[in-house]
């Protein structure tokens, strides 16, 4: 794995780990949405689309 994949590795780990510890509620399903999507990219190998989408799964659970 290049530097930049284990970063995005790492992201998506600790996006799910906030993921994990929100309480249920709307702002928990828009992250799902949205982590779902990073982890459909992250399959694809396209890291700026994945970082993306973690980005605006932390953005719903803030």
């Amino acid at each position: 794995m290049t530097p930049e994949q284990n970063k995005t590795a790492d992201k998506m780990k600790s996006v799910k780990a906030a993921w994990n510890k929100a309480p249920a509620g709307p702002k928990k399903d828009a992250a799902l949405k949205h982590y779902q999507a990073a982890e459909k990219a992250h399959t694809a190998k396209n890291d700026a689309e994945t970082n993306k989408e973690l980005d605006a799964a932390k953005h719903a659970l803030a």
